[in-house]
């Protein structure tokens, strides 16, 4: 793989929007279905490429990137239930350089001078589900799993059934949220799947997946028959503080009766959070739980305050990963996938390989470079490792034992789907080919047209009950689905005789019909409550409306943002027409929402521009109405809902800490001066940011200006 600093930019765009494939295909099996597909250490190199590439490219970070993301959309098995605080991973470490690098961010945000001491604490970070327990006046009132981050799914009823989480507390708290992970011990995991295995059900395959799996159960009898545990690491919302540093809340909870880590630790450096590390990873393998890393958190509570979060992190914690775990096997076969941007990704057909206790037999190949780097050839025995679930990494092959003859792979210059050509295309001004290959067939490529259906009615985009994958893919082979407004006009044609949904068998259980292999709803009630559901949705939230539509680079974080900047879909549209002149105030406006860059502004921009795309939108519209979005409010704070601009040094606090700050006052931090600015503040040496402001009469402030203006806010 080359490295990142050698990457041209077409060559960085065309990787990051591959890795950002994987990782949602990734987060999707992992948290909705709890069968994850790739390996922690396939998922965590992936995260980590990505990350390194939007530093070197941060004019291609989208809004949507998975690294401003927090798992995926809850399960519809269960009803949501939104978190008051939001539930957010971590980032990862991978070693001591990652730790160093972790303690001199939070020091230079803190502005902390070099003889000022920074506690951390260290914890082993359990490999479970997620869990957040609400308490009002003593009472377990409601448990819910992470889900998004910002919604969950409500498993109060299983969370009644394990017997480590209290049922009530003391009621000297309100409002007391401990969150935690649910776990099974290695013992016990072995016993479940014996029994499994008698009873003629399929085992699970790790405790991870096993602890999830029973948690999610829909009958609460069954999750009591399992042997779940509760470990608490944190807190929500609390009414009144647990204490000042969290060492001392961890230990408060403990009191009030969670389970917390005996090994919690307090540091002062690197070489006391190494130690740390080095004690847990030597005290793994006698762990009554598995462990995946260990997690540091800034001690002091007014110092994480003040650090708050990115958008799907704290900034005052990070986890520092173990090693994977390798083994050897054969690569068997390389299959092509083809996305709904029509690009075309290699997938490893592995014979299956036990690391780990875990059995993998696929992985995803990225790209034809990387198959060309790695010299990878069907037949070959590969090095493939895994740090804890099922789709591992291919890191290398033992070509020393490579078969006589064997060929190196070469990506087919056809479309499997469609049998266009399918080409990498190549950058007019350096003569460089991207790295992915591409159908070009567009929208007469089946392959293409299907996976943009199933994002269309997908959890995070319109989110229809009773359209699924198998059920888009099979109505687009029968011509009954095409294009996004058919799926609103289904009752109409069922109803008029033109379509019979009927005329797909039954099985045995009445319910679900096969047709060519795929099911699909068939009988009454399960057609009529399909049609519910499509009419449940005929007024989308805009940025699920948005988001829906598959823009290019146009994903449901970045679909938030245009949303709230744009308030109604006709707006949006409108912006996006006239922005079709780079210099044009509609592009400049674009870009001004923070953010959005220019990839992401020419996703937009260039959808519709094509008048197939406009006339399929208008379509649609005929049948749905996209709700305008709610403006910000402006009762919370003085600055909700007020654009501002940041500039020059900052004396008090630095650039990234005031502007998470606006923001978490309702504030809109953008990037540029215009007319729509309400606030420039302009510290130290300000520049032309401050001329453009005095010329358009914006109101300019200090920081001390500032500072008064939102302390009795913060």
């Amino acid at each position: 793989m080359k490295p990142v600093k050698n990457l041209t930019p077409e060559e960085a765009q065309s990787e990051l929007d591959a890795l950002i494939h994987q990782i949602n295909a990734a987060d999707a099996a992992y948290y909705q279905d709890d069968a994850p597909v790739i390996s922690d250490a396939a998922y965590d190199s992936l995260r980590r490429r990505l990350a390194l590439i939007e530093r070197a490219f941060p004019k291609l970070k989208r809004a949507d990137s998975p690294t401003v993301r927090v798992g995926t959309t809850p399960s519809t098995a269960f009803e949501k239930l939104g978190h008051s605080q939001a539930m957010l991973s971590l980032d990862n470490a991978f070693d001591r350089t990652d730790v160093a690098d972790f303690i001199a961010r939070v020091r230079r945000f803190l502005k902390l001078e070099e003889e000022e001491a920074l506690e951390l604490t260290s914890e082993p970070k359990i490999d479970g589900l997620s869990l957040s327990l609400r308490y009002e006046k003593g009472v377990l009132k409601s448990g819910a799993t992470r889900g998004d981050g910002r919604v969950g799914e409500n498993v109060t009823a299983n969370v009644l059934t394990i017997q480590d989480i209290p049922k009530e507390i003391s009621p000297e708290f309100d409002i007391l949220e401990v969150r935690g992970e649910v776990y099974m011990s290695p013992a016990d995991f072995q016993r479940l799947n014996e029994t499994l295995s008698s009873m003629g059900e399929s085992p699970a395959a790790n405790p991870r997946n096993a602890a999830a799996g029973s948690l999610r159960q829909i009958d609460p009898a069954i999750t009591a028959s399992r042997p779940l545990r509760f470990f608490a690491h944190g807190w929500g919302e609390v009414s009144e503080p647990l204490a000042e540093t969290c060492f001392e809340a961890m230990r408060r909870i403990e009191s009030i009766g969670f389970a917390v880590t005996p090994l919690l630790r307090i540091g002062l450096g690197v070489d006391d959070l190494i130690s740390a590390y080095d004690e847990i990873e030597t005290a793994r393998a006698s762990l009554e739980y598995d462990i995946d890393g260990v997690v540091y958190k800034v001690n002091r509570l007014d110092y994480q305050k003040r650090l708050g979060f990115v958008a799907r992190s704290p900034r005052w914690a990070i986890a520092h990963k173990f090693p994977a775990e390798q083994a050897t096997t054969i690569l068997e076969d390389i299959d092509i996938q083809v996305g709904r941007t029509g690009a075309l990704t290699p997938v490893a057909r592995l014979r299956p390989v036990t690391v780990g206790g875990v059995v993998v037999s696929n992985a995803t190949l990225h790209n034809e470079d990387e198959i060309d780097r790695k010299d990878i050839r069907i037949g070959d025995e590969v090095v493939v490792q895994r740090a804890g679930d099922v789709i591992p990494q291919i890191v290398e092959a033992h070509k020393e034992k490579r078969r006589r003859g064997a060929k190196r792979y070469r990506m087919p210059d056809v479309c499997p789907a469609c049998g266009s050509a399918a080409v990498r295309e190549v950058n007019p001004k350096t003569g460089k080919k991207d790295v992915v290959k591409r159908c070009t067939g567009g929208l007469i490529c089946p392959a293409q047209a299907v996976e943009r259906l199933k994002h269309f009615v997908s959890r995070k985009a319109l989110d229809i009950d009773g359209l699924g994958e198998k059920q888009i893919a099979a109505l687009f082979e029968d011509n009954t689905i095409r294009e996004p407004a058919d799926v609103f006009t289904l009752r109409a044609r069922q109803e008029s005789g033109e379509i019979d949904l009927y005329t797909y068998k039954k099985t045995s259980d009445g319910d679900i019909a096969m047709k060519d292999g795929s099911p699909v709803a068939t009988n009454k009630k399960s057609i009529s409550n399909l049609f519910a559901a499509i009419d449940a949705r005929r007024e989308p939230t805009l940025d699920r409306f948005i988001n829906a539509l598959g823009m290019r680079h146009v994903g449901e974080t970045t679909a938030r943002l245009f949303a709230a900047h744009f308030q109604t879909f006709e707006a949006f549209a409108k912006a996006a027409d006239t922005a079709q002149d780079l210099e044009s105030d509609a592009y400049k406006d674009f870009l001004a929402i923070d953010g959005v860059g220019e990839l992401v502004a020419a996703g937009a921009i260039q959808f519709f521009r094509e008048p197939h795309n406009r006339e399929a939108v208008d379509r649609l519209l005929a049948e749905v109405s996209p709700t305008r979005a709610e403006a910000p409010s402006t009762a919370e704070s003085p600055v909700s809902g007020k654009t501002v601009v940041f500039t020059g040094t900052l004396e008090t606090m630095t650039r990234d800490e005031a502007k998470a700050q606006a923001g978490s006052l309702g504030a809109k931090v953008v990037g540029s001066v215009s007319a729509k600015t309400d606030y420039l503040i302009a510290g130290a040496s300000a520049g032309s940011k401050r001329a453009k402001a005095e010329a358009l009469g914006v109101e300019i402030l200090t920081e001390t200006e500032w500072r008064a203006l939102i302390d009795d806010h913060r």
